[in-house]
């Protein structure tokens, strides 16, 4: 490995290193022989996402000044002055055969060599050229933690202006007493340090031939000190008040700088060059900066809050400048692996890069000149900071028991691996035997495994896993959780399926030790999917409970949910839905091309159960009395947090309507009008039950019917409004007769039609409001502007091919039922009337509740601008995927009534929060009942 001072690493990017250096020559490297020892996957190969086969770039890296090239390699160069960059093999092809390898001279056969001057002149490695800049994740959250900081700081300094105020203050008189002489010293020498420090650093790096970073530093420094003079600026001119007295001291009318703009960049350009293993220089740093900070401070030519803006903005600025043009690239080489390899006792003289294995693990096939090959795994920063953030979403999204701590250092990295390997090679679970360790300078760390020929799962046809593979990876899998050690990642690149025809477990890294039920529970689940993908439910859960026994089997039942199986098992999940429900269709499309009535198409070949159903009805038909309810794995659903946002910020819009304190009229409301909006809610589920029944050719019971529409009320408060009551009407239907495809395609019959009266009845009531008053409600040309420009929406639309046919199979798959739903109710005209009559009631109903409420509180609005009103805000609060629209509905419906209705916001706010008190809150309650007894009832 090059020289290089202790503290800090080599930085491969150098052209010292050879990684990026000369051009890169040859194609994409040709798949091996069968019967050389690169054919075979590296344990753990074939991971998920694995990058394209890499360019072939053979170097030749000399182990001492005027060695002899290879004699094993004649088209090595003679010459041995010539550098690593000019032995480049323009043969790839030989290369990838392993022709080049300096073990192909019988004479090297021999005993191990014993000390130094026995070594190979040369290696080969063969892998493609690393990036000369990486953009870390880790960059990206400094950033945006240095922006929180600094919101917080001025957050600060507009709510504690007393505190600051008096911090200043009492810094100042404490300065007073401090002689002037050593004011003076400290201002002058850590004024000289600031401009001293980043200069002699420069040179330093500079020396050591890193103008890459140099460059980095100074973008940043750029970057940092424009924008610290827009601050000034903003501050100075137009920030408020008690930001201005936090961030500015006044001598004789001359107000100071509120960031200083000659330590900012220096701040920016220390850290973006780095100084993570430079820890010299990172002291110098920080006293220079402590040493300015004290002398403006003492001085009284600032305040602590601008010192704290000033570090915040430059670390702020320099971490987002590296994460925008990426970092120079400090990921070892493969020349620095066969370096490292040797200081651990090994003697390699090949080294081929392999699939990477999960979250981007580099590895490699080693071949020594003595011993079998090996497998070697690479662990270094960037990989451990990339995906950073899916996991922190899934910590936070999953319980503690469903997901692992990622480690924290690369020292952490290695040695969880390393006992896991260990554990599960004692525990005698098929794995690769880890045979060493070794740090490979200070940013990464290998682990030497043992080399196993084989092939992953995923790459292997359906015809080729047989019983012997299955039963073999369950047997792993058992040994593995009779110790309490959990896989946590068992996908089909983490099964090796060897010559012989076994599996071997790889990617241990991920695993735990001590495991509870929990993990191991889902190493189950995770398998059976994994499995299932591949060969179907039955033979996965037959294999299952022949080794595991039905007990085990069954445990695993209530963890067969998506959100318990990795990334990887989720995306091949979809595919094989999508692939299935687009086989499904295929066939229906022959059928009704053959003159099959769409129907009876419909039934012939109904929508594909979902894989996950199917795994586990073949396991209840083992264990009947297994247990079903899903467990609890999320402590955090995405659309609740989806609803706690939208939560907050609409009661941070409906706190702003608050003026003059709008709730105080709750008190002077005319209690005859809410009794007429009470009646109109009540009126609401009944034009409800008659939309549902109208749209049902079969007869349903009335008061039944209705009370599964008030159901819905409770239905709604934890889901959509759209979507919950859509499921609860299908199952209602299914529950009194109705066959699952006409229930399906009765519901949306009717929440097709109640779509189109919507879009009708506001284009109506538009008319007439616009008709009658010249005022903000829109008038009858604004009608006609929407409607040419919904019509310009369409042409585009049948314009572009790729989005006309996504339309078009939308469409199609909502009339495909609902046609022929719609063509029998035409035979009884009177339940068409009951089905329009009833959606007509439900809008109308709605729409009187919020009048009588705008009434009761005194306000006067038309009846027309108010359905205006209700009938545009519900459209566009419900838009949104909240449950029951809360806080959506009730912002929408408060800035119409008063920018288009006209009604002041003091009485349109509780108008408003007395509707949904009405319609939504109040109605929960005798939801909640009717839910629990149409269940008895067995009518849900």
């Amino acid at each position: 490995m090059p020289a290089s001072e202790p503290d800090e690493p080599t930085d491969p990017a150098e052209p010292a290193t050879g990684a990026a250096a000369g051009p890169v020559v040859g194609a994409a490297a040709e798949p091996s022989e069968p019967d050389q020892p690169s054919t075979g996957e590296p344990a753990g190969a074939g991971a998920a996402g694995a990058s394209a086969p890499p360019v072939d770039l053979v170097k030749r890296s000399s182990s001492g000044a005027g060695d002899p090239a290879s004699p094993a390699d004649p088209a090595s160069p003679a010459d041995p002055a010539s550098s690593p960059e000019e032995s480049v093999t323009h043969d790839a092809a030989r290369d990838a055969h392993g022709d080049s390898r300096t073990d192909a001279d019988p004479g090297h056969q021999g005993e191990r060599p014993d000390g130094p001057a026995q070594q190979p002149a040369s290696v080969a490695v063969n892998e493609p050229l690393l990036p000369a800049r990486a953009h870390r994740p880790s960059d990206l959250l400094r950033f945006l933690l240095g922006l929180l900081g600094i919101a917080a700081v001025l957050v600060l300094a507009s709510i504690a202006q007393s505190t600051t105020s008096g911090l200043t203050a009492d810094i100042n008189t404490n300065a007073n007493r401090l002689p002037s002489f050593l004011v003076t010293i400290t201002s002058f020498f850590s004024t000289a340090a600031v401009l001293i420090v980043p200069v002699a650093f420069a040179v330093e790096r500079l020396i050591k031939r890193d103008g890459l970073r140099v460059a980095d530093g100074v973008l940043a420094a750029v970057l940092a000190h424009g924008i610290s003079l827009g601050v000034d600026l903003w501050v100075l001119k137009a920030a408020p008040a008690p930001i201005y007295d936090a961030l500015v001291v006044t001598h004789n009318g001359v107000a100071s700088d509120p960031v200083h703009g000659y330590l900012t960049p220096v701040i920016a350009y220390m850290t973006a060059v780095g100084m993570a293993s430079r820890p010299r220089w990172r002291v110098a740093l920080w006293l220079v900066v402590l040493m300015d900070s004290l002398s403006e401070l003492v001085g009284g030519n600032t305040t602590p809050l601008s010192i704290a803006i000033t570090i915040l903005l430059g670390l702020t600025v320099a971490y987002g400048t590296l994460y925008a043009v990426g970092s120079p690239n400090v990921r070892p080489t493969g020349e620095h692996l066969l370096a490292g390899l040797r200081k651990v006792g090994f003697d390699p003289i090949t080294a081929h890069r392999s699939p990477d294995g999960p979250e981007g693990t580099r590895r490699y096939l080693v071949v020594q000149r003595v011993g079998p090959p090996l497998d070697v795994h690479v662990i270094d920063r960037e990989h451990q900071a990339s995906g950073f953030f899916y996991r922190f979403w899934r910590r936070l999204r999953l319980r503690a028991v469903a997901t692992r701590s990622s480690p924290q250092s690369l020292r952490q990295a290695l040695e969880q691996e390393a006992l896991i390997a260990y554990a599960a090679n004692a525990a005698g679970a098929r794995s690769p035997l880890l045979i060493a360790t070794s740090e490979l300078g200070p940013d990464a760390v290998i682990l030497v495994y043992e080399r196993i020929e084989g092939r992953a799962l995923a790459d292997l046809d359906d015809s080729e896993i047989s019983d012997k593979v299955l039963g073999d990876a369950w047997t792993s899998v058992r040994i593995l959780h009779d110790r309490r050690i959990a896989h946590r990642q068992l996908t089909s690149s983490a099964l090796l399926v060897t010559e012989d025809g076994g599996t071997c477990l790889v990617n241990l890294a991920g695993g735990d030790i001590a495991a509870g039920d929990l993990a191991l529970r889902m190493d189950v689940s995770q398998l059976l999917t994994t499995f299932a993908l591949r060969v179907g439910p039955e033979r996965a859960v037959a294999s299952a409970t022949q080794v595991l026994g039905t007990a085990r089997t069954a445990a695993a039942l209530p963890m067969l949910q998506p959100v318990g199986l990795s990334r990887s098992t989720r995306q091949d999940l979809s595919a094989y839905h999508r692939q299935a429900k687009a086989e499904v269709q295929a066939e229906r499309d022959a059928k009704i091309a053959a003159g099959m009535k769409i129907e009876a198409a419909l039934e012939a070949h109904p929508d594909p159960t979902d894989l996950l159903s199917l795994i586990r009805e073949q396991i209840l038909e083992l264990v009947p009395q297994a247990p079903v309810e899903p467990a609890k794995l999320e402590r955090l659903k995405p659309k609740t947090l989806i609803s706690l946002v939208a939560g907050a910020f609409a009661a941070y819009l409906l706190v702003g309507q608050l003026t003059n304190n709008p709730l105080t009229k709750l008190a002077h409301a005319q209690w005859g009008w809410i009794s007429i909006a009470v009646g109109a809610s009540v009126a609401s589920y009944v034009g409800a039950a008659m939309s549902l029944a109208g749209f049902v050719p079969e007869q349903l019971p009335f008061w039944r019917t209705f009370a599964a529409q008030v159901a819905g009320s409770f239905v709604k408060l934890v889901a959509p409004a759209a979507v919950g009551g859509v499921a609860l009407n299908a199952r209602f239907l299914q529950r009194c007769g109705v066959r699952s495809g006409q229930a399906v395609a009765s519901v949306g019959a009717s929440q097709l039609v109640g779509l189109a009266m919507h879009i009708v009845l506001l284009l109506g009531f538009g008319l007439i409001a616009g008709t009658a008053r010249s005022s903000d409600v829109p008038s009858a040309r604004t009608v006609i502007t929407v409607l040419l420009v919904a019509a310009v929406v369409v042409l585009i639309v049948t314009a572009i091919p790729s989005l006309r046919r996504w339309v078009f199979h939308q469409l199609r798959t909502l009339f495909i039922g609902v046609v022929p739903r719609m063509l029998d109710l035409l035979r009884t005209p009177s339940k068409l009337a009951t089905g329009f009559g009833g959606i007509i009631l439900v809008s109308m109903a709605f729409i009187a509740c919020l009048y009588t409420c705008v009434l009761a509180f005194g306000g006067s609005a038309g009846f027309a601008a108010i359905a205006v009103v209700y009938l545009a805000g519900n459209a566009a609060g419900s838009a949104v995927p909240v449950p029951g629209g809360i806080g959506t509905i009730e912002t929408a419906l408060i800035l119409l009534l008063s920018s288009v209705a006209g009604v002041p916001a003091v009485i349109a706010t509780p108008s408003v929060l007395m509707f949904r008190l009405l319609t939504f809150w109040l109605p929960v309650l005798p939801g909640w009942g009717s839910f629990s007894y149409l269940q008895r009832r067995g009518a849900l």
